[in-house]
């Protein structure tokens, strides 16, 4: 958290402030969110003064294009948003990254956590990190049923954890692929390798609706409000939840209890009437 719909929430409420705008100032106030840069002035020295050009998007990641074919990487971690903030507004607690442009704009990187980070990256720098490693897109770019099918062919992998392998994959956290398993009717525990070619067609058919309609509701902000929109809104896709989040609740279909369980180290819910722990031809 924050996820793919988050992260295309909050890119297409700064795209509109960033894009053409000549960044005029940077105020970095931990140098822990620079650490990907081999020095954190890295940021600002190659920031400032320079123009914004389009602000993409892979996976979790902002990759925005900056002036000088560099690239200036925002990734929102476990608990940091981005706000756009009036000028004069008071500072946020762990605003760790302030950032003006020269029309007027200001656009501030939130993290208690600090375990997001920002980085500008040359176009080696950026080869050599680990970004280049990435999955395709799970909304953009999503592979065919067959490529899916030679991916996840022989892996004793839970399903779930596979999902949520960036490198497979760039897009899917806790959150929504618990969804989209529900919306499969595939259970979380299913090795990757023993998902039926019918099954991967279903997954395949889960993952842009779900994700789709994470991001027409502005994301899942949860109770703890760690993520918001940058208008400062909390996102509304909470209450469109069917399994995730709901241990002991009715299946919204059948009525069953759902139920909790831990995958990869991270809690995964189902549904064990509507998701098949066998294989569905």
């Amino acid at each position: 958290m924050p996820e793919l719909p988050e992260v295309e929430t909050t890119r297409r409420h700064i795209a509109p402030v960033l894009e053409g705008a000549i960044i005029s100032s940077v105020t970095l106030g931990r140098d822990r969110m620079a650490r990907r840069n081999r020095r954190p002035a890295d940021v600002a020295d190659r920031l400032v003064g320079r123009r914004v050009g389009r602000v993409r998007r892979r996976g979790k990641f902002l990759l925005i294009e900056v002036e000088g074919d560099l690239t200036w990487v925002i990734h929102l971690g476990m608990s940091g948003r981005i706000r756009l903030a009036e000028p004069g507004d008071p500072l946020e607690p762990h605003a760790h990254l302030v950032i003006h442009t020269d029309a007027g704009a200001e656009i501030r990187f939130i993290d208690p956590r600090t375990f997001g980070f920002v980085a500008v990256f040359t176009p080696d720098e950026l080869a050599a990190d680990s970004l280049a490693a990435l999955g395709r897109d799970a909304l953009d770019d999503l592979p065919t049923a067959a490529e899916l099918a030679a991916v996840l062919e022989g892996r004793r992998a839970p399903i779930k954890a596979l999902l949520l392998d960036q490198r497979l994959l760039a897009g899917l956290g806790n959150i929504y692929a618990d969804e989209v398993l529900y919306r499969a009717g595939v259970r979380p525990h299913r090795p990757g390798g023993l998902v039926s070619p019918a099954e991967i067609g279903l997954i395949l058919e889960a993952i842009p609706q779900v994700l789709e309609e994470g991001v027409a509701m502005g994301g899942t902000s949860l109770d703890d409000l760690a993520y918001l929109l940058p208008d400062g809104r909390a996102g509304e896709y909470l209450d469109r939840l069917r399994v995730y989040g709901r241990t002991d609740e009715p299946c919204l279909v059948c009525g069953t209890p759902i139920e909790r369980t831990v995958i990869a180290q991270r809690s995964s819910h189902f549904c064990p009437n509507c998701q098949s722990e066998k294989l569905t031809e």
